[in-house]
């Protein structure tokens, strides 16, 4: 099947990728989950990741994972767009994943280079493209080699990239230069976001959309305000930022997800509870997290949330 798909000029700026919030029974926290897309509506993002790598996607059940994607379109009401995780190593598992997310009311789906199977290049085009067969939503690729093995090689991006169903790339690889590089091999409108908040100021810099992003979902107003500086040209003024958010980039890197849950457990929005695999945080890493929280509170650099940030400056420094 083919589709038309328009450019995808929503696909800009920091798109946070969502936790799952679990409460005290391990079950969904639909109201904090709501919370949390709330807020990301009113910091001004385009979109929100739901189900993906810090959404615990892997601990989900099909229905769960149905479960959140329509939760964020309901709380969306239209007003951002909903990127539902729907990646697998089985190709079968995908597209059905990818049609469960479609029937939920998802607007695009982020699709995982296939994990542990360690498949060729000529594996992974083909998995691309049977997933794409399968739906009409747009597809976003995620490339993240220090979770698959295997990596998206340019020249497969390229050939994927020709049919406007793919409309963008998460980029895990940390290659600060592959904005530039890739240019000229692909049609315009795709875009390029980084999977990694410390190295995203310098993809986009360097040509890149954006950032699906860890650390917007703590601070969206500062991360919105990196995003703006870097394209008027104040790239002193997005480095400050970028600065200042760098321990918080570093703490919540460590320990993902569990880090962050416990970030914004502190901020008063969810509670910290993981599932296995997944536990939480040692003390000495939730007091990272607390330090790193409290100095952003104490520069005061959000301009919108600095009464909001003070206060969670005074959480933060009560957690250590």
């Amino acid at each position: 099947m083919t589709y038309l798909v328009k450019p995808a000029i929503w696909l800009a700026g920091y798109i946070p990728d969502l936790p799952t919030p679990f409460d005290e029974n391990d079950r969904i926290d639909l109201t904090a989950f709501a919370a949390l897309c709330e807020r990301q509506i009113e910091a001004g993002v385009s979109a929100v990741v739901v189900g993906e790598t810090a959404g615990e996607a892997s601990t989900l059940t099909p229905a769960e994972h149905d479960t959140i994607v329509r939760a964020a379109v309901e709380t969306a009401r239209g007003r951002i767009r909903v990127i539902a995780g729907a990646g697998s190593n089985s190709t079968s598992q995908a597209i059905e994943f990818t049609r469960r997310a479609e029937a939920a009311g998802a607007d695009a789906v982020l699709s995982v280079v296939p994990y542990y199977n360690k498949p060729m290049q000529a594996g992974i085009f083909a998995h691309f493209r049977a997933i794409a067969e399968q739906t009409a939503l747009p597809i976003i690729l995620h490339d993240i080699p220090s979770r698959t093995i295997r990596e998206l090689a340019d020249d497969t991006l390229a050939r994927l990239a020709q049919s406007r169903q793919f409309i963008g790339l998460r980029d895990g690889t940390g290659d600060v230069s592959r904005p530039m590089r890739l240019t000229s091999l692909l049609p315009p409108g795709f875009r390029l976001l980084s999977g990694d908040d410390a190295t995203a100021l310098a993809v986009i810099a360097n040509g890149g959309d954006g950032c699906i992003s860890l650390v917007s979902n703590v601070a969206p107003d500062l991360c919105q305000a990196i995003f703006s500086s870097c394209r008027k040209g104040r790239l002193q003024s997005a480095r400050y930022l970028q600065n200042r958010l760098a321990p918080l980039v570093a703490a919540l890197a460590k320990e993902s997800p569990a880090a962050l849950k416990y970030a914004l457990c502190l901020l008063g929005y969810m509670a910290p509870n993981t599932r296995l695999p997944i536990v939480g945080l040692s003390d000495h890493a939730k007091a990272e997290v607390a330090r790193a929280i409290a100095e952003i509170g104490d520069e005061d650099i959000a301009k919108r949330d600095g009464v909001l940030w003070r206060e969670f400056s005074v959480r933060a420094q009560q957690a250590l």
